[in-house]
């Protein structure tokens, strides 16, 4: 198949789909007599696995180290296991960072909209911040 009807299949742009085949994570695809690309359905669904290993917030050289593995025909499942742990990890952190940020704001918007210190201070930049 050709790139506009591979990328499409695996749920992503022409121009997403060559920067993994250029960096890598896809292997260069055979040409057609004619000089266009043709993916295969194993294209497809290695992209298709970048694209998820995207989605889960994997990093493209996590998803790089998977691909390396199952390549070298070793099942990757342990050391995904392992990678998607850390992110949960990583994940429960940016929440609770997120939650205390959130309430700092909206602490801040609570006094911005019950007007305390309404009046404008011209030695300071702002009151509410």
């Amino acid at each position: 198949m050709r790139i506009g009807e591979a990328a499409a299949a695996a749920g992503m742009t022409t121009k997403t789909l060559r920067f993994y085949e250029d960096s890598g994570l896809l292997p260069a695809a055979k040409r057609s007599p004619n000089g266009y690309r043709d993916y295969t359905e194993d294209s497809v669904a290695r992209l298709e696995f970048i694209r998820r290993g995207r989605a889960a917030g994997l990093a493209l050289t996590q998803i790089r180290e998977i691909l390396g593995l199952r390549d070298a025909g070793e099942a990757p499942c342990d050391h995904v296991q392992d990678l998607l742990s850390n992110q949960l990890v990583a994940l429960d952190h940016q929440i609770g960072e997120l939650m205390a940020l959130r309430s700092i704001v909206f602490g801040l918007h609570a006094n911005a909209t019950a007007g305390i210190e309404a009046s404008c201070d011209p030695g300071r930049i702002c009151s509410y911040l």
